[in-house]
């Protein structure tokens, strides 16, 4: 396979940033340039909820600039996205086309559940090290803008994700006014920032040990004078840290800016982002704070040149969600057993139908979602799982998944047990798609039926093996077990099925002896 160039361009809340990248199969993924644009947007973003033209004018001036750099180092292929600037502003549709309109650039919105996927990929396209980094308890944070997002690995796999409304840019606007000087300006944020971390500890960490603590926000190895094109990750006692820490917070921002060799408008940031950072190394209890030079940036080549197959990907990703999805139905007290048991009999299905019917990898991740999340509104009502379910997983956010999938997954477990919504009904109360509604109404279809084959939630079907013949889906099963509510709550699905797929599903019992 060829070098390939690839660039991702990210609009954030502090700067625009391009990156450009040379991949390949024998060298993997290497960073030739890097160009990063300061342009404060959050402030508009966050305080007015809406951008100011003139801003939204050089948005598009640094990402034509952006496009004449792409096309001297022949890269064609990009990825654009924005953040919580452009996802915040009510306007935000408007402000994209306008973007898109005056930069032939095609630019998604991302959510932060995706973001901080992203994030975390950034730092695995260190390869060498982010396998080794979250076999003990580690936690990856991300000092945005608008909010701090903390997610925990131990023993390889995420444990939680989760979002504290403080970022930078937010929290300097709204609390800088209030504060006598920088000195009381650290206690505002220190007070704020510790109420959430005790709330994080109590419900989330609990007694796991945080052993690396490893914090997203380039301008830290500024403040610490280690920003080298050659290192990719910066370990820094918590001593030398904290030093660095209370050498800038009696300055002015032109006296960070002077000292740490960074423009002010990013240099004004750099104090609430130290103070955050801080309180986590405190409160977290770790001895180290990791900085990697990685961002966002990387972290959308990796995605890109792990799914076209330029790289090898090291680390499963798709076992995190899963496993973050897992964490959430434990929580509502899901029936555990009943939910693995469901999961075997959906995927088999699924794995026989997907050829046929244009199901790929990412709609059986979304049914795997909705399998392990279907029962979690029973928590709050016995008489109206639905439409509980439905709210408690929009309501939550699920690291990896956009907006528009989490709608999915919501709407294929409502559909599991409610009368299933045809696509004008649904469009006309959601932003479901018609695409949308083709994998709600397939992966609902598998659901129900799964559903069916254990309605007593005893397990008593095992070992499904499932066969197409004609316009009849076989689903074999081992089973000693009397199947007469199976076989009944089955033929009662099966109509929607057959509307679904054209096909009819029976279940064929085998008695092992």
């Amino acid at each position: 396979m060829a070098v390939k160039m690839f660039s991702s361009i990210v609009i954030g809340s502090t700067a625009t940033e391009l990156k450009i990248f040379e991949l390949s199969p024998r060298k993997g993924m290497r960073e030739i340039d890097y160009v990063s644009y300061p342009l404060n947007l959050g402030a508009d973003a966050y305080n007015e909820g809406k951008l100011d033209m003139t801003k939204v004018d050089e948005v598009c001036e640094v990402l034509n600039d952006f496009r004449r750099i792409m096309k001297s180092y022949g890269s064609e292929d990009a990825r654009v996205v924005a953040t919580s600037a452009l996802r915040e502003i009510r306007a935000d549709m408007l402000t994209r086309d306008y973007i898109e309109k005056h930069t032939g650039f095609s630019i998604e919105i991302i959510g932060n559940a995706e973001q901080r996927l992203l994030d975390c990929k950034s730092i695995a396209s260190e390869s060498d090290s982010f396998e080794k980094i979250i076999n003990s308890g580690t936690a990856i944070v991300d000092i945005g803008g608008s909010s701090i997002q903390i997610s925990v690995f131990d023993k390889n796999r995420l444990i939680t994700t989760q979002n504290i409304r403080l970022g930078k840019v937010s929290s300097r606007e709204k609390f800088f006014p209030l504060a006598k000087n920088n000195l009381h300006f650290e206690t505002l944020l220190t007070e704020l920032m510790e109420h959430e971390l005790n709330g994080f500890a109590r419900l989330y960490q609990k007694d796991r040990q945080i052993k690396n603590l490893i914090v997203i926000d380039r301008g830290l190895l500024e403040l610490l004078g280690k920003d080298q094109p050659d290192v990719n990750i910066v370990v820094v006692p918590k001593q030398e840290f904290n030093e660095a820490v209370d050498r800038i917070l009696p300055m002015t921002p032109s006296e960070i800016s002077s000292v740490c060799d960074m423009p002010q408008d990013l240099a004004i940031l750099l104090t609430p982002s130290a103070i955050f950072a801080r309180c986590l190394l405190t409160r977290l209890d770790a001895q180290d704070i990791w900085i990697p030079r990685m961002n966002l940036n990387d972290g959308l080549c990796y995605d890109y040149a792990t799914r076209n197959h330029y790289i090898r990907q090291g680390h499963n990703f798709d076992d995190d969600i899963i496993a973050s999805c897992r964490v959430i139905a434990k929580r509502y007290k899901s029936n555990q057993p009943h939910i693995k048991n469901m999961e075997v009999i959906s995927l088999a299905i699924f794995d026989r139908l997907k050829k046929e019917y244009g199901l790929g990898p990412r709609e059986r991740l979304l049914l795997q979602i909705s399998v392990i999340l279907h029962n979690c509104g029973k928590y709050i009502s016995l008489s109206n799982v639905a439409d509980c379910a439905y709210n408690i997983i929009m309501a939550t956010e699920i690291i990896g998944l956009s907006y528009e999938e989490r709608q999915i997954v919501a709407n294929i477990v409502r559909f599991n047990t409610s009368d299933f919504s045809y696509y004008r009904e649904l469009a006309a109360d959601t932003s479901v798609t018609r695409e949308d509604y083709l994998v709600i109404a397939k992966l609902t279809a598998i659901l129900r039926v799964a559903n069916a084959l254990d309605r007593s939630h005893k397990q008593k079907v095992k070992d499904p093996t499932v066969t197409l013949k004609g316009d009849t889906l076989v689903i074999s099963v081992n089973s000693q077990d009397d199947l007469t509510l199976e076989k009944g709550t089955l033929e009662e699905k099966a109509e929607f099925f057959e509307e679904v797929f054209n096909v009819h599903p029976v279940l064929k019992q085998r008695r092992k002896l």
